[in-house]
């Protein structure tokens, strides 16, 4: 977090006379501050592995939820990055693009849930 509000200050200060350079330092922390949390976010999917394995979900469908999310989190990223560089535009296809793919990659998932509720039905 602080060296996330010390770019933004220096990011505010050198935007003045550098536009270019104020724009490349917030995407160079963006990645550094991305860099820092790579431990923190591989603690999480090897402890939501574990669950999974405890549980006898099919690895198949965390390993998609996780692919999912980690397009989101992307997705998200390069939207704010091209909001910073005034592209608004650009952004909101970044972000169409993102759930477009979140929606083709949850496909599998809704189709075992549809098959698990189709299998609860009584039939006739």
């Amino acid at each position: 977090m602080g060296l996330g509000l010390i770019a933004t200050f220096l990011a505010l200060v050198v935007k003045e006379q550098k536009p270019m350079f104020a724009f490349l330092l917030t995407v160079f922390v963006g990645v550094i501050i991305f860099i820092f949390l790579v431990d923190e976010i591989t603690k999480i999917i090897e402890m939501l592995e574990s669950i999974a394995r405890n549980a006898n979900i099919n690895m198949v469908y965390l390993q998609t939820i996780l692919k999912i999310i980690g397009i989101a989190y992307i997705a998200e990223f390069g939207a704010q990055i091209a909001k910073d560089a005034g592209q608004a535009a650009i952004a909101t296809k970044i972000e169409l693009a993102g759930k477009i793919l979140i929606l083709v990659m949850a496909i599998p998932i809704l189709t075992a849930v549809i098959e698990m509720v189709l299998a609860l039905l009584p039939t006739s």
